[in-house]
Order: structure tokens, then sequence, then C-alpha cells
């Protein structure tokens, strides 16, 4: 072969070089351009993720490179293996056109040992149904994706053993359930993306409010100023034609009620932060709600010098006795170094239906919390619209700043402020509020002077005008 033959050859191995590193979609994720929050996705090692993301913010490309990245045995944060998996769509023909195509997108042809066909043609795979796509993983073996459907029923989700599950959106329970099953003796990972459309179900309390406390539970929200592809006249242009309600859930990703969240302003990117080791001249109060049967909380409140509110340790608790109430908060207040009054007891904020008495005692609760220590001041305002209105400003003043911080900590109190919804009647739906309601006591301790730049609360306002109105039509009508 002579130099020219060899210059020649030499150009197409190059040109067919290029031709693969620019037909090798995954070589090009999020390298130009990065998404912040696809790849914190990707960085998270929870055994159960998912996104709750609005229509184009990005989302299902995170289920689509992690998929890939697991059965090709290359994903840049976890230990490799080779992994069988499942991706599961509501149904066979949102499989194909969404799901299955991005699959395909990131998939390198050279990957693909064998396709099989539920329907259509393996050479045009895009155009059909796919059953399971075989993939060369980097182990020498073989990885298999396969492609489930949620009409098909719980009973086509049996018997099988998988290293992870993928669910693009929002599965039926029973499919859930099914599904962990699966993974569970391979120890295997769940992950999930989706739009949360069909209102409070059972993802917002398994998932998002994490009722079960699972640590191995994690989310990340995304809206579409979260994905760098998108384009500000794009996406002014999609909010234009949304309502307020729409935009929540196919913009921001967030779940919704018919009344609307209470606490809108809460972010849990914003006010959850990692706890740090917090000044003593910081410490300021503890605020209790008391219950027996419900849950007691108590938590401890640490201001600044610039007046941020700090929740930095909770107690959280049912079924127990005040005493056992009264020996744990004695003993955080130990582990914190929390100053005593000068009575020699802890002090701290309470309902004032703590000064009724119990049915087991002759005393209050105020009485037995004396006794036992703890000097509770019951002389609390417990106006509720007024309470909501201050914790809003704190969440988000006039300015747009957050003066309110939980540590991650306090999950009740997290997890409550999640899931604190406005009912049918224009209040608060009881359900778990417990945490919600001393930090409206503890809130409404604060100077008023501190919160004079705050601008009105319209909702709040909203909701107590009504109030007053259908009060006022009840009093007409007698």
């Amino acid at each position: 072969m002579d130099e020219r033959d060899l210059m020649k050859k030499l150009l197409l191995v190059e040109k067919e070089r290029k031709r693969r590193i620019e037909n090798d979609k995954l070589r090009n994720y999020n390298t130009t351009i990065i998404h912040q929050k696809q790849m914190e996705f990707h960085r998270c090692l929870k055994r159960n993720k998912w996104v709750f993301g609005g229509n184009r913010s990005g989302k299902t490309e995170c289920g689509a490179v992690e998929t890939v990245w697991l059965a090709r045995g290359i994903h840049p944060y976890r230990e490799n293996k080779p992994r069988d998996g499942w991706v599961v769509s509501l149904s066979q023909q949102v499989q194909r056109d969404v799901a299955q195509s991005k699959i395909l997108h990131y998939l390198n042809p050279d990957w693909i040992a064998d396709i099989v066909m539920l329907s259509g043609r393996k050479d045009s795979p895009e155009n059909g149904v796919i059953d399971y796509i075989l993939i060369k993983n980097i182990f020498g073996s073989f990885s298999k994706i396969g492609f489930k459907s949620c009409d098909q029923g719980r009973e086509k989700f049996q018997g099988a053993s998988l290293d992870f599950v993928w669910f693009d959106e929002e599965p039926p329970f029973d499919v859930y359930l099914e599904c962990r099953m699966r993974v569970l003796d391979k120890e295997g990972l769940i992950f999930g993306t989706m739009t949360p459309l069909k209102g409070l179900t059972w993802v917002y309390d398994k998932i998002y409010l994490n009722e079960a406390k699972d640590k191995e539970i994690w989310y990340i929200e995304m809206e579409w100023a979260d994905n760098p592809y998108l384009s500000k006249d794009e996406i002014d242009s999609l909010t234009s034609t949304l309502s307020a309600e729409e935009l929540d859930s196919r913009r921001f990703g967030k779940f919704c009620a018919a009344g609307g969240l209470v606490y809108k302003e809460f972010d849990p990117s914003i006010h959850v932060i990692e706890p740090f080791s917090v000044p003593l001249e910081w410490y300021d109060n503890i605020s209790i709600d008391p219950g027996l049967h419900n849950p007691l909380s108590a938590h401890w409140y640490a201001v600044d010098y610039d007046g941020n509110i700090y929740v930095i340790a909770e107690h959280y608790e049912a079924e127990q006795t005040l005493e056992h109430h009264a020996d744990c908060i004695k003993k955080k207040c130990a582990q914190l170094n929390w100053p005593m009054g000068f009575d020699g007891r802890i002090h701290a904020l309470i309902d004032s239906a703590a000064n009724q008495k119990t049915l087991s005692s002759p005393k209050s609760v105020t009485d037995l919390f004396f006794e036992y220590g703890i000097s509770v001041n019951p002389n609390v305002n417990k106006d509720l619209f007024s309470g909501i209105s201050r914790v809003k400003s704190y969440l988000k003043n006039a300015k747009g700043e957050a003066r309110l911080f939980i540590f991650s900590t306090c999950v009740n109190m997290i997890r409550e402020i999640k899931g604190y919804w406005w009912g049918k009647a224009d209040v608060p739906v009881k359900k778990d509020d417990h945490s919600l309601d001393e930090l409206r006591y503890y809130i409404m301790s604060k100077p008023e002077a501190a919160l004079s730049c705050v601008e009105p609360q319209n909702d709040v306002l909203r909701h107590k005008e009504r109030l007053l109105n259908r009060h006022k039509k009840q009093i007409r009508r007698l």
C-alpha cells in the first residue's frame, strides 16, 4: 500500500470515528450545556428516587439515560455490574412514543445485540412496540431492558428478578408494589419520572411526603426554567396559556389539591438546610403542641442576628405519657446545651388548651409539665389566619427572601408543611398539623415590627374574607 492509499484509509477511519462520536448521543449528554437538576438526579445514590417535573422540564431524559447507563455498566456515579431492568409506561402507545423513543435515542446501534418486538419490525423498532432489547455491556455479557405497560395489569409484572425499574409517569399503586418485589432480592433500584397531574395520589403520600420515613426515598422537582434548552420566550409563551393551577403541575411539577397548598411559598431546596453548629446566643425558644393519642410536637427555635429563624431540633411522638415527653424534651435540651430559666426549669410556649385538665389526672398539662421540670407558657396567639400569614411572610417576604429555615432532621415538620392544604370550607384540612400549630405559636411570639416590610398575603386574606362573609349570611338568615 503506497502513501496515498494509506492517507485515504486514515481519512476514512477518522471520518468514521467522527461520525460515531456525533451519533453517540450518550457521550454528548450534559456536556456542553449542563442541566444541573438532571445531574443531581444521577448523582443521588438512593435506591428509590423520583423526578417530579413539569412537561418539557427534561425529566424523561433522566430516566432514559439512567437506564442506558445501568444496562451498559457505565454509570458514572454507581458501582457498575451487569444489570437487567424494566421500563414501565402507562400504555404501549405511550411506551412507543416516549420512553422507548428516548431509550433508542441514547443507545448506540453498536451496543444492541438483539431486539424482540411485540409488534412491528426490529429493523425499524421506533415504529413498533418493543418487548425487550438485549444490550452488550462492558463486562463482555448482555443486559436486558424489558418494556412493560400498566394497562397490562399487575399480573404481568410478577415473577421476574430485576436490578432496576424505571417508571415513566405515575403507575397504579399495585403495579408499583409488584415492581418493588421484583427488585427486592437483588437490592435493586426504583426510579420514576412523572408530572403529578392526578392530584394527591399514593405517590404524594408514599414518595413526596414519605410517610414511612424511608431513608432510601428521594425526589427532586424540575420546572421549565431548570431546562437550559428551553428559551425564555418559549417559557413565557407556554406560561401564558395555562391557569395558575395548571402551572403548578405542568410547569413546576407540584402536586395540587382542589383548594391548593397553604404554604405554597415553601421550597425544600431553599427552606430545608443541613444541620450546622448553632451559636448558643442564637437559641431562642421551644414551642409545643401537646398530644397524647395524637402526636406531641415540640421544636427548638434559634434566631440569628438578622432575624432569620432556624428550626434546629424536634421531638414528635404519639401514644406516650406526658412524663415520657417531658423526659425526651429534657434529654434533647441536654444534647443541645439549651439554657435553663432562672428557676432551673426549661421554658417553652404551648397551646392554651394545655390549661385544661386531662382525663387521667386532676391536673392540667401545664401543671404536669411544671412538675416534670418544664415551665410552659400557654399565653399564645392562636389566630389561624394571622398566624398563617406571618409564617408565609417568613417563608418569602416582600423582597422575595426566605427568613425561615428548617434543619433536614426535623422530618415531621417538613412532611406536614408539604401536605398542608386549604379545604372545602376555606380553612386548612386538619390532618397532620401538629408541628404547624406550634410553628404558628412561635412565629406569632416574634415582634410585629420585624415584619413591617411584608406585603399582605392575598390568598390568606381571601380565605378569611370568605369565612366572614359566610358568617354574616348565616346571621342574616337568623
